[in-house]
């Protein structure tokens, strides 16, 4: 059983470094604000754009962003870029070597209102925010491998503003791309964990050609 458990999550990080190196590709892109990808048949929606999704949805200077499961930051720069400086961008993962990619990247960018935690999401309170402190958070490509969905969103809603909002990012499930079919979170399972925690459904945004993307409202 722990044998099965194990080979399951050396294939999720395989999958996952994989991903961040095409992310990597895409950096330039995304720091730069060059949207040029977006319209091109040969490029469009191959893989996730962070800054045209950001730029896509109501995210504005002075804001102060949860990137819950940040990873390497693929999602955490453009953010801050995004909100300035007068803004605020928590980087929150379990991962203590992807924070120290994050800080060390945001010193390299001149990122200064990038802010590093580690936690973990899987317990209430675990992300060691303050209570309706954060205008959105963001969920991207991380749901799948937690065991505790429930309690991340739970989390997530505990330290969202009263009109705050949340944008989640996740595996389709119709490619032949990504992890095992099984461990992917359907958009319906998403919409019941949603409800059940007080949030409403607000729109669907086109991500990539392997995954989905949905925004809730407290």
């Amino acid at each position: 059983m722990f044998f099965e458990f194990y080979c399951k999550m050396k294939e999720c990080k395989g999958l996952e470094r994989y991903f961040e190196k095409q992310m990597e590709k895409q950096k330039k892109i995304s720091m730069d604000g060059d949207t040029s990808i977006i319209g091109n048949p040969s490029l469009e929606m191959k893989f996730i754009n962070p800054q045209a999704i950001i730029d896509t949805i109501e995210i504005t200077e002075g804001m102060t962003i949860g990137d819950f499961g940040c990873g390497t930051g693929y999602f955490s720069f453009p953010l801050a870029k995004k909100v300035g400086q007068s803004g605020i961008v928590y980087a929150v993962d379990i991962l203590k070597e992807k924070l120290e990619v994050v800080e060390s990247e945001a010193k390299i960018l001149g990122l200064d209102n990038i802010i590093v935690k580690r936690a973990n999401l899987e317990l209430i309170g675990g992300s060691n925010l303050e209570g309706e402190s954060l205008d959105w958070v963001c969920l991207v490509n991380m749901l799948f491998q937690n065991k505790n969905k429930s309690l991340v969103i739970e989390e997530a809603v505990r330290v969202l503003k009263k009109g705050g909002r949340m944008l989640v990012v996740e595996w389709s499930g119709d490619n032949h791309f990504g992890p095992e079919k099984k461990m992917r979170v359907t958009q319906d399972e998403i919409s019941k964990l949603a409800l059940n925690a007080g949030l409403s459904f607000l729109q669907e945004i086109k991500i990539s050609n392997f995954h989905y993307g949905i925004i809730l409202g407290k």
